[in-house]
């Protein structure tokens, strides 16, 4: 029956990709089918919550945020349609709350009780998740409502997690002040001006490791978090600092996002939570006009192909996405235990998203909208953060075949791979996930051990006017094993100038310095995610990596001697890509090479996709 449900919402998709166009009420329905059948089959698993499965259709429920997230799943879905099988969705959602608030859950889990508490209805008095609950129940409820499990109010600081959770804690307490669950005003105002920080202080976009310079798509989501926080407070002084923000990070991710739904190709939100990051964005969207960075009827397209990924990615006898399939990379924190935690993830954004955006296209009059959004072209840069000390921002192309981000910022850790200034999302390419690695980006390993890489953001750089090129200088290194954003100076220079050109984007690096360098090791790594190699071009110096999907050409050319070797990654870390596997490496290496003064060495790159 389910595998036959899936089957009849791919007819549907499939008829539509035809007719180039959706419908909104077939959308509509379908993705309302589609949620009232799985959460059935996820419910129907669960035989008691006294005490609860420690698995649910064969897969753990004990990672993070798991019991919290399917509550939230089944609140979004009942305040759309009131009911489930049967069920009553409230009592159950109730229970549920109970268990993440005696295993003392934090951050996501608290915010999702406290949505799911909203979504029953905004007064406690008739909110009848809140009445099945006992006195001592309810007790129970409001300690898990409280933000102060991972928030200190005397330190005004998160505890031990990065700043976008001073977004997760704003929410909670916002929604805990609107429903009577806390009367402390003060307590609200204090925690939503310490977490509108960034952007009282004149930032668009906020630094999640500061002051390191840590920027990704959590930017835009703590700028949505805190929106939502204050709009919810009526704090009209703080909405006003942020709307600059948010006009800039939604242009942003627009000039980003790829036309199949995928949102930002760069940092920790990786693989299937990227693609639970657009439905999210394109709800918020839906309810503040404001901030579209295009017409509605183009963002309802990026929804509808961000549900049509996830609903092909979903496996219908299993009931689960397909999170460890094979070649797919996942960053730690996605651990085998959350397979259910992120499943029921899909559930609870998809349907808290859902109502905005059709109710919406319908109040505007949209009744039809295109299977595919129409995504401008775009060559510009964007700057994260500009000072003299350092800067950060990312490279951003929409140019026929080329497409990519190319961001220069500070990830966990010196030289992640997701993080590294390569060419994010260009056809062909992929940087293995959350690993240590020279992809596009090469490592230098110095005389004394030390490995060094242009990275951390840069001390200057300097984009050409028509956002073709970009140049970038390197006076501080990020050094492999330190920790993130300690740079510094190795006395090498690096100077890299990146170019969009005959349809090609060009990496030309000049290494240069004032006393003698000895560079014990020089290493740069093509990751492709073509499986074969043609041979011919090989032999004219050409490595021309292909696949049913097209193919990448790439050249390369060094003033000191580099050797090129391909390497089958297999399934080890170094092939599991965000989209699936990375299954060769065009890896190229120099050794012992003398960096003298005066005499710079330099290499160039280009890279060719094929269609």
């Amino acid at each position: 029956m389910k595998s036959a449900l899936i089957c009849v919402i791919c007819v549907s998709i499939c008829v539509a990709a035809q007719a180039r166009t959706v419908t909104t009420a077939t959308l509509r329905d379908d993705v309302n089918t589609f949620l009232g059948k799985e959460l059935a089959a996820h419910l129907a698993a669960i035989k008691s919550l006294d005490p609860p499965p420690d698995r649910i259709l064969g897969v753990p429920t004990t990672g993070e945020y798991s019991w919290g997230t399917f509550m939230r799943s089944l609140a979004a879905y009942a305040e759309t349609t009131g009911e489930l099988a049967g069920r009553d969705l409230a009592k159950t959602v109730g229970q549920i709350g109970l268990i993440e608030s005696r295993a003392g859950s934090k951050a996501f889990s608290q915010l999702y009780a406290a949505l799911a508490l909203r979504h029953f209805g905004r007064d406690l008095k008739t909110n009848p998740l809140w009445l099945s609950l006992s006195p001592e129940e309810q007790t129970a409820w409001r300690s898990l409502l409280n933000p102060e499990r991972f928030y200190d109010p005397k330190t005004n600081k998160v505890i031990n997690l990065p700043e976008n959770y001073l977004g997760v804690a704003s929410r909670i307490a916002s929604i805990g002040y609107e429903m009577g669950i806390s009367n402390d005003r003060a307590f609200l105002d204090k925690l939503l001006d310490r977490a509108a920080l960034p952007f009282t202080e004149g930032n668009l976009y906020a630094d999640d490791a500061p002051p390191t310079g840590r920027f990704d798509r959590y930017s835009n989501e703590y700028a949505r978090y805190i929106w939502e926080a204050a709009e919810s407070a009526g704090r009209k002084d703080l909405l006003d600092k942020i709307r600059p923000s948010l006009k800039a990070q939604m242009r942003l991710w627009w000039d980003v996002v790829s036309e199949d739904g995928y949102g930002y190709n760069w940092g920790r939100s990786q693989g299937v939570v990227s693609y639970l990051d657009t439905p999210e964005i394109a709800g918020f969207l839906a309810s503040h006009a404001e901030f579209r960075p295009a017409p509605l009827a183009d963002i309802a397209a990026l929804y509808y192909q961000a549900w049509n990924y996830l609903l092909h990615d979903y496996r219908p006898d299993a009931h689960l996405l397909s999170i460890f399939a094979f070649g797919r990379g996942n960053y730690a924190y996605i651990s085998r235990d959350r397979e259910w935690q992120q499943t029921t993830g899909f559930f609870g954004k998809l349907a808290n998203s859902h109502t905005p955006i059709m109710n919406a296209l319908e109040k505007e009059g949209i009744t039809t909208f295109p299977v595919v959004p129409s995504l401008p072209p775009v060559a510009r840069f964007e700057f994260f953060r500009k000072t003299p000390e350092r800067s950060a921002g990312v490279w951003v192309v929409r140019q026929g075949a080329l497409r990519f981000a190319l961001p220069i910022t500070t990830g966990p850790k010196p030289g992640m791979s997701d993080y590294l200034p390569a060419p994010h999302g260009l056809a062909g390419f992929a940087a293995p996930v959350e690993q240590v690695y020279p992809s596009m980006t090469p490592f230098i390993e110095l005389a004394d051990g030390r490995t060094v890489v242009a990275t951390d953001g840069a001390d200057v750089i300097e984009p050409s006017a028509n956002g073709r090129a970009l140049r970038a200088r390197w006076t501080k290194w990020a050094i492999v094993g330190t920790p993130a954003g300690k740079v510094q100076d190795v006395g090498i220079t690096s100077e890299v100038v990146w170019r969009i050109e005959n349809g090609a984007v060009t990496r030309e690096e000049t290494l240069s310095a004032t006393q003698p360098v000895s560079i014990r090791r020089w290493r740069m790594a093509i990751p492709s995610t073509h499986s074969n190699i043609d041979m011919e071009m090989l032999k004219r110096g050409l490595v021309r990596f292909k696949s049913p999907s097209g193919a990448l050409d790439v050249m390369f050319g060094a003033d000191f001697p580099v050797q090129a070797t391909v390497v089958a990654a297999g399934d080890t870390p170094g092939g599991r890509g965000v989209h699936g596997a990375i299954p060769l490496h065009l890896v190229y290496e120099a050794q012992n090479v003398e960096l003298k003064a005066g005499s710079p060495l330099k290499s160039k790159l280009i890279l060719t996709p094929q269609n």
